[in-house]
């Protein structure tokens, strides 16, 4: 009778595993159903390696990243997420990635100083699979980029910092994109055009069809650059509006989040984010 009870126990535990690894595919989830790709910036955890990192966004209920290249790899090797990295380390991140089911989506955001880079940079993405080089390049060179992107089938989406930098106006970004590759688009950060007094569904409806992927945000306050990071849905990005507006323009694509506060213990405000917006995603209609 022991036995037999140690062994029910052990087969509740099983079923209780299959159901939360069968609920956690994006496909389950209610962004993931309108081809959406919630995943997280690695940025939010730069306090820590990539490799710490990805069991944070595990935590979260995540399964894609963005990664970003000053970040040390982490799992006993120094080197950086950045192109330079050697092939052992590559197989390593793949394995990984793997194991933790989560898949590396984008990468960014790139900026250099040596024009010759962004062709190391494309074919650095191509090797790993990635499908999106989130940046902000200067406009000269986007000619080039634009001809990287057809070549290497992959798409390259200009991110705007608050202002005065120099893309911080959705007008500035489709006017240096404008008759270039269909591949060279937008990353929109909802949470930098707040700070810089911009109303998000408006700027996301100025850049409609262009946008390939977000840096997803809500702020405490609104026109102030030193504004921080709430829980989403607690804010003044009116993200129910973001949802509703990005639902009627039909966007593919993925959704980083980047919280960029409380950086020592902040996956629990992530996870409490994305709890937000899976329940705002749902109830919001197009």
């Amino acid at each position: 009778m022991k036995a037999n009870k140690i062994m029910m126990i052990m087969l509740a535990v099983l079923v209780q595993l299959a159901c939360k690894a069968q609920n956690n595919k994006p496909g389950n989830h209610p962004e993931g159903k309108l081809g959406w790709q919630l995943g997280a910036q690695a940025y939010t955890f730069n306090r820590f390696t990539f490799t710490e990192a990805l069991d944070k966004i595990a935590s979260c209920g995540l399964n894609y990243v963005e990664a970003y290249p000053q970040q040390e790899i982490g799992g006993g090797i120094t080197e950086k997420m950045d192109y330079r990295m050697s092939e052992s380390s590559k197989k390593y991140l793949k394995n990984l990635l793997k194991k933790k089911n989560i898949k590396l989506v984008s990468y960014g955001v790139i900026k250099t100083k040596d024009d010759s880079d962004w062709r190391k940079i494309f074919a650095f993405a191509k090797s790993m699979g990635i499908k999106t080089i989130t940046c902000e390049p200067e406009e000269r060179l986007l000619p080039e980029i634009s001809k990287l992107c057809d070549e290497f089938k992959i798409n390259a989406a200009i991110h705007n910092h608050p202002d005065p930098s120099f893309y911080w106006k959705p007008e500035t970004v489709l006017k240096a994109i404008d008759g270039k590759s269909k591949r060279l688009g937008a990353c929109a950060d909802i949470g930098h055009w707040v700070r810089s007094g911009l109303d998000p569904v408006e700027s996301l409806k100025k850049l409609e069809g262009k946008i390939y992927q977000l840096h997803f945000k809500d702020l405490n306050e609104k026109g102030n650059k030193k504004a921080h990071d709430v829980h989403w849905g607690t804010g003044v990005n009116n993200i129910a509006g973001v949802i509703a507006e990005l639902k009627r323009q039909g966007f593919k694509g993925m959704l980083s989040a980047e919280y960029e506060y409380n950086w020592e213990n902040n996956a629990p405000d992530v996870k409490a984010s994305v709890d937000n917006f899976r329940k705002i995603v749902a109830e919001t209609k197009k």
